[in-house]
């Protein structure tokens, strides 16, 4: 598993969740709870599931006591199974108990995109094709959710809009059309990591190769109309320079449809946005 996180690097957002749930203080956990009690925690698996988020976990109760001991036992990108206990948490009784919602919820969110992710990679598995995601993320969680993505067997697609140029149907629109839109867009050549453009049919398609872009996006086309399109741009470009995606009405039961139509990318928003988070629990008990 290629993808890698360095939980300090998301303090500052880690702390900003905490303040969201702590507002003035944990009232109940403080008055219920002796400052000086310690106790460990269990992270149980409830569902199959591929893990992803333990160090962000972790760091939560470490930003809430110094002394935070973790021992990990499965890492991100591997796979669970109910009633698994991939990880221990020891320190202040009051730091798990008044962190434990923020670290639960992030572990559980990660997991699923993870998961999602996993099925879409498994489903194209042998064709060639990359599941990629969008910038259909949770705002101020799209590195931690891409990186989930990556965890899960995807690619990350733009990070943000200064990536890359990718010329959509609203672009298309205000520019004046195909020819004029990605006229303009030449001037970002330097700046841009490639070159994009978004087609609905054959037509656009025909008049988007003119300009050789880096990349054409077939969106919401049925998998036999990808398949046209796809022989298309091969015949344009036999030396396979320009990379085609797919993007639009894609779902577990007709992605290897569309992989094996000829693809390169496929970019699923519903790794993002529709991910369910994954029944995970932390049983605390006094140590």
């Amino acid at each position: 598993m290629s993808a890698q996180l360095d939980a300090s690097e998301y303090h500052s957002l880690l702390r900003s969740f905490l303040a969201e749930d702590l507002g003035s203080g944990d009232i109940t956990t403080d008055t219920v709870v002796c400052a000086t009690q310690r106790a460990r925690g269990e992270v149980i698996a409830k569902a199959p599931l591929v893990f992803a988020g333990i160090d962000l976990f972790v760091e939560v109760f470490k930003l809430l006591d110094v002394t935070t001991e973790a021992e990990i036992k499965l890492r991100d990108g591997e796979e669970l199974s109910p009633g698994q206990v991939p990880a221990i948490v020891r320190a202040s009784a009051r730091a798990l108990l008044t962190g434990e919602r923020v670290a639960l919820n992030l572990l559980q969110r990660l997991s699923g995109v993870a998961t999602l992710t996993r099925q879409f990679a498994r489903a194209v598995a042998g064709t060639g094709a990359q599941i990629l995601d969008t910038r259909k993320t949770t705002p101020g969680l799209r590195a931690l959710e891409k990186y989930a993505v990556r965890v899960g067997g995807g690619t990350s697609h733009r990070k943000d809009l200064s990536e890359a140029v990718l010329i959509k149907e609203n672009h298309i629109r205000l520019a004046g059309g195909v020819d004029e839109a990605l006229e303009a867009a030449q001037s970002a050549k330097g700046q841009a990591k490639w070159i994009e453009i978004e087609v609905t049919n054959l037509e656009e398609l025909r008049a988007a190769l003119a300009h050789s872009p880096d990349v054409v996006l077939l969106d919401n086309m049925s998998p036999s109309l990808v398949r046209q399109a796809v022989e298309q741009v091969r015949t344009h470009d036999p030396a396979r320079k320009i990379r085609i995606e797919a993007s639009g009405g894609i779902a577990l039961g007709n992605v290897r449809d569309f992989a094996e139509a000829g693809v390169d990318w496929i970019s699923v928003g519903a790794l993002t946005h529709s991910a369910p988070a994954v029944d995970l629990s932390f049983e605390i008990e006094p140590q």
